[in-house]
């Protein structure tokens, strides 16, 4: 046998070994974990969609009363089904940590300016439905509804005990993190998972080691060292105990896509949670047509932004 023909065979015999060790051969039984983004709120549609966009002024006609990030939202996802929620805080100007999504007041409240510039006592007199409208300003339909309804990180912590959430910091100031990571009991910090920018995830770990963590740079990190060694069914240090946002589009390519690759992560205390497209504006599974994109038999978590409409289709 001609020394060209061995290396095809020997290459052909490692490739099949390869797949064969990343092969998901059988569907687990379980249902998927369910995490519902910003809790149950308003809304609407990723077409066009810039860092600038003021997204309650594109709403769709809504389907229930909730505003994302107050704890009456919170607390409907998680009798909708969610087994995690998350929810966005911003650092305040008198060192309160207020829950809110955007940097600026003016898309969603009656207020203005920056969240950090104003006290909490400012930011708990203004009404967070203020902004919405679904028909381009002819009505809307939450305004004088949201007086009073931002909370503080405590506040949610206190009405969700031993209930897993995934916390955003809003901010990349490693200032943040720290100080974040003072206000979570250990116990806590076992149940909230934290991402956000770099600077403020690294500064919130080194102050809470142990925990759960994600930002771009922890999720890269992992990702290209695993696509360097997977093969092998190894998983890499710099993967374990995080949490891993995969987008739908780049998930195939990774080692033992779906059900192995789960399976390894979670042995490592990595929970991996599936957002739909490229990942790049928290894009959901939201729908009956998204729900059906799902691996068969998946028990990773699904990122939702309509937890009351995807829970009956998975459960």
């Amino acid at each position: 046998m001609s020394r060209r023909r061995v290396f095809l065979l020997a290459l052909l015999l490692f490739a099949v070994l390869v797949f064969a060790g990343n092969r998901s051969w059988s569907t687990p039984d379980g249902p998927p974990l369910l995490l519902a983004h910003r809790g149950m709120a308003q809304t609407f549609g990723f077409a066009g969609i810039t860092g600038d966009t003021c997204t309650a002024q594109r709403i769709h006609p809504p389907a229930h009363g909730y505003l994302e990030n107050t704890i009456p939202s919170m607390r409907a996802a998680f009798a909708a089904g969610a087994d995690v929620v998350e929810f966005d805080v911003q650092v305040t100007k008198d060192d309160e940590i207020a829950v809110f999504h955007d940097h600026l007041l003016e898309c969603r409240t009656n207020g203005t300016g920056k969240v950090r510039d104003h006290t909490l006592a400012e930011l708990r007199r203004l009404d967070v439905g203020f902004g919405y409208t679904a028909d381009g300003g002819a009505s809307f339909p939450f305004r004088g509804k949201g007086v009073g309804l931002m909370p503080t990180l405590e506040e949610v912590l206190a009405a969700f005990p031993g209930r897993e959430l995934l916390l955003h910091i809003k901010s990349d100031d490693p200032a943040d993190g720290g100080k974040i990571a003072a206000r979570l009991t250990p116990a806590q910090r076992a149940k909230v998972t934290v991402y956000g920018g770099d600077a403020s995830v690294a500064a919130y770990a080194a102050e809470a080691p142990g925990a759960r963590v994600a930002s771009a740079a922890i999720m890269r990190g992992c990702g290209m060292r695993y696509l360097a060694v997977g093969w092998t069914g190894a998983v890499p240090g710099a993967c374990a105990n995080i949490q891993l946002h995969v987008p739908e589009s780049y998930a195939p390519f990774l080692w033992g896509w779906p059900h192995k690759f789960v399976e390894r992560m979670r042995a490592h205390g990595t929970r991996v949670i599936l957002v739909a497209g490229d990942g790049g504006w928290s894009e959901g599974f939201d729908s009956a047509a998204d729900v059906k994109r799902l691996p068969g038999g998946f028990t990773g978590g699904v990122w939702t932004n309509r937890i009351e409409v995807v829970e009956p289709l998975l459960r």
